[in-house]
């Protein structure tokens, strides 16, 4: 290793593109010339690297300090997601998880050596009236979320709703509107994505003009998984696969794709006005009638298209969101991002560089964020980050709890969580009809 003239050690190790993730540097060089002169000596375009562990502006960290007292939650839903969920809280200072509702007993013995000072109820509505129980978090599967929602609202407590709210716009909307008039409690819609330290750092790119004009955003989500699960019973079975079901699911673009279109409305600042799309069932011919294989293009306003595609045949390139633009791109997954800079895209005033490095047909620079310090602090460079790091589920979920101590805003509110929701369930009805339908306006309003 070698430390420049800026005290920045740089490296000329290979590694895979992966061990990139914890390399990260961000500066402004004050000095014009000396900017031009490196420019010069750059390749044509710049890969420029960030990451969670580097970029976790708002994370949490040791010096963060706890709502005081802890909120104190119902989990309601244990599934997989619910028990990570429950995992997340019990690692929340400021939370406390008070009971655990699910109508599976097994469910709930399992859940209960995550939580095991939490009561256990087999029926939600048993938690309505508990002035023990100031706020619930949601994690059933979608089609029921409406039902619960409303009535843990009408009780006023306060909703984290897992994303998408519901499957119908219908019921969606219900949701939202009965959220919003109840003005004061809080309903945080569960698309953690809003709470990613990564996605909210790169969002000031994008504010900053960094894409130049947007043109496309490519974003896919493939994991080679049936998701079917077995159970004890054939009633047991039918339960926990409801995503295969048509009756109780917006298939694989309504429970993932609802997260990458939320990105995307986020960034572009705008909402899709058609989609269209295919599927079809290609591996796993079960019985389900949800396709485990599709592709959609969403079309946003001034031209610019969403391709979207999903696969649960195969697990190839895992999940990214894209956005191209004509000053640079960015790439991202949950905690890494890249931005790629055009040849001809003009110098913004600062400049993220990563070691040489191929990322398809593009060359990048790396270099060690904090190299001198982490050195006099006994460490590698690349391998330790500075601060604790925590996850987007983590992050949301304690934003969510200081919202309800009025210690903050929710980061998604019952309106985005809303037309995030209504944008997946209608690709999801281009995709069944296998053809291309207009967004009305309207049905993104609540009224």
């Amino acid at each position: 290793m070698k430390e420049d003239m800026m005290g920045v050690t740089t490296t000329r190790d290979p590694r895979h593109l992966d061990s990139l993730q914890n390399y990260l540097y961000f500066f402004t060089m004050g000095d014009e010339t000396s900017r031009r002169d490196f420019l010069k000596t750059a390749a044509a375009s710049l890969l420029v690297v960030f990451t969670q562990e580097e970029l976790a502006e708002g994370a949490l960290s040791e010096e963060t300090a706890p709502v005081s007292p802890a909120v104190q939650l119902a989990v309601i839903g244990i599934g997989q997601q619910g028990k990570e969920i429950l995992s997340s809280l019990s690692r929340l200072p400021s939370a406390q998880v008070v009971a655990i509702c699910d109508s599976y007993e097994p469910a709930l013995n399992r859940a209960h050596e995550i939580a095991p000072k939490a009561s256990l109820i087999a029926d939600y509505r048993k938690l309505l009236g508990s002035s023990d129980v100031e706020a619930v978090v949601i994690s059933t599967p979608s089609h029921q979320h409406k039902e619960i929602a409303l009535a843990c609202l009408q009780a006023g407590k306060h909703v984290y709703c897992e994303a998408p709210l519901a499957t119908t716009v219908d019921d969606a909307r219900a949701i939202a509107v009965a959220a919003q008039q109840s003005p004061k409690l809080r309903f945080q819609a569960g698309l953690q994505g809003r709470s990613n330290a990564l996605y909210n750092h790169i969002s000031k790119f994008v504010k900053s003009g960094a894409l130049g004009t947007p043109l496309q955003v490519t974003a896919q989500w493939n994991k080679k998984q049936s998701w079917r699960r077995m159970a004890p019973t054939p009633e047991r079975e039918s339960d926990l696969n409801w995503r295969l079901s048509s009756k109780t699911s917006a298939g694989l673009i309504g429970e993932i794709g609802v997260h990458h279109f939320d990105l995307a409305i986020w960034f572009l600042k705008s909402l899709p006005i058609s989609a269209s799309g295919m599927g079809a069932i290609v591996n796993w011919k079960d019985g389900r009638d949800v396709p485990d294989t599709l592709q959609s293009i969403i079309e946003f306003p001034n031209n610019v298209r969403m391709i979207y595609s999903s696969t649960l045949a195969s697990s190839f390139s895992d999940s990214f969101t894209l956005f191209q633009g004509s000053n640079s791109s960015l790439m991202m997954r949950e905690k890494t991002g890249w931005m790629i800079k055009e040849a001809d895209s003009p110098l913004l005033g600062w400049e993220v560089y990563a070691r040489k490095e191929q990322i398809h047909n593009e060359t990048g620079i790396a270099m060690v964020a904090d190299a001198t310090k982490i050195l006099e602090a006994g460490k590698e460079p690349g391998k330790e980050a500075l601060s604790p790091t925590q996850d987007a589920l983590t992050l949301a979920l304690d934003g969510f709890v200081r919202s309800v101590r009025g210690d903050s805003r929710v980061v998604c509110g019952p309106l985005e969580g809303y037309q995030a929701t209504v944008a997946a369930i209608k690709a999801n009805e281009a995709i069944i009809a296998g053809s291309r339908i207009l967004f009305d306006k309207s049905s993104f309003e609540l009224k």
